[in-house]
């Protein structure tokens, strides 16, 4: 699963957590969870509102005035013994970890000194867990494993701080959107926060429109004001991603093209990586020998895969090969309808892969390792059993 962050209206951590509540993660579920962090002090809410006309859902972390377990964490060291501490999952420890740190090195650059030693300030050590780790955990309830986003909007004038008057966006959410695509629109609020913009930078793998899904559930989170210019939501779309988008009678999807070129590399090593590739859920993996610099032969290795197989076929290419780096762009690709089929012939049974536009049948070829068993088990050339059974 994919989720969609439409960041029109900016990112705030409870913008996201009504995202997600709105989208059919229960707030029962997500306070259960929270409940395996030693932090209390707080009660978290949900209501329906709306927001320039559009039904949304507000969630509010209630922090009492008295001061509960957890409440004074406002130091790196209290964030990390918090969340160790916990039983909640391993992998939304260790996301919550990568965020907060990079919060609190966010906060040393702007204000000086170590991230060891800042404080959280205005974030607010309860609100601050509560968002960025609700936000995780119902992220996970949904079963979303790759997250995308659009250029952020961040508003515009003043906010008033700990440390006094400070333009929007505050300098530490500019710290953390280094390398993101911003914007400022002219309503005079901060729209974008800095747990909005840590959330965001560290789970989004790509910014700009939306990808290609298939829309399962929206969900719209609201922010605190209600703006005469613009709804001011957070809208999360979740759906699943490379379905192949029907048009006529062909399909057409999207693939990831991932090349490098290899010029000191034992020829050997090449089956290996390849069959790595394929188990890893490479959609195909060929080689292209050519003339590189000072006129040395290379082989450039091109790997077709589905974009939440990116990563993963990315870290094999740098483990298994000399390759230092590699190129990655989108493409589209148009298939036509495969099935395989069995036929009986006078060898026995072998599949064979039907391609089909409408009724028609375009290509049928037997499948290589059924030819293959055929031949060594009658000791035949392998071309006459393929010419015997595709007859």
């Amino acid at each position: 699963m994919i989720a969609y962050f439409d960041c029109f209206s900016g990112m705030s951590g409870d913008m996201t957590l009504g995202a997600l509540v709105d989208a059919g993660v229960p707030l029962s579920k997500i306070s259960e969870e929270l409940a395996l962090l030693s932090l209390g002090g707080y009660e978290l809410t949900a209501k329906k509102v709306k927001r320039g006309g559009l039904r949304a859902t507000k969630v509010d972390v209630l922090v009492q005035k008295a001061r509960g377990e957890g409440q004074g964490a406002r130091r790196w060291k209290d964030v990390e013994n918090i969340i160790k501490d916990s039983s909640l999952s391993k992998p939304i420890q260790r996301k919550g970890l990568a965020i907060f740190k990079r919060l609190f090195e966010a906060e040393a650059m702007v204000h000086g000194g170590k991230y060891t030693t800042v404080h959280l300030h205005e974030l607010g050590a309860v609100d601050c867990v509560v968002d960025i780790m609700g936000s995780l955990i119902g992220l996970d309830i949904l079963g979303v494993d790759t997250v995308y986003a659009s250029p952020l909007n961040l508003g515009s004038g003043f906010i008033h701080t700990a440390h006094g008057k400070l333009p929007v966006p505050a300098p530490a959410a500019v710290q953390l959107l280094k390398g993101i695509p911003v914007y400022s629109s002219d309503i005079s609020f901060e729209l974008t926060t800095p747990t909005g913009a840590v959330l965001v930078s560290s789970l989004a793998a790509e910014f700009g429109p939306m990808p290609n899904m298939i829309i399962s559930k929206i969900g719209m989170g609201a922010g605190n004001k209600n703006f005469r210019e613009q709804p001011n939501v957070l809208r999360m779309f979740v759906g699943q991603a490379g379905e192949a988008v029907k048009k006529g009678n062909d399909d057409r999807e999207e693939v990831i093209i991932m090349e490098t070129n290899i010029d000191d590399m034992n020829p050997q090593v090449y089956e290996y990586a390849m069959d790595q590739l394929f188990k890893a859920g490479a959609l195909d993996v060929f080689l292209t020998q050519g003339i590189m610099k000072k006129g040395r032969p290379g082989i450039k290795l091109t790997v077709l895969c589905k974009e939440d197989k990116k990563d993963d076929l990315i870290h094999i290419v740098l483990r298994e090969t000399t390759s230092i780096g590699l190129r990655f762009y989108k493409a589209e690709r148009k298939i036509l309808d495969r099935q395989i089929r069995v036929k009986n012939t006078k060898y026995g049974k072998v599949k064979f892969k039907e391609t089909r536009m409408g009724r028609k049948i375009e290509k049928a070829s037997p499948e290589y390792e059924d030819c293959k068993k055929i031949a060594k088990k009658f000791n035949i050339p392998l071309l006459e059993v393929i010419k015997a059974v595709s007859n």
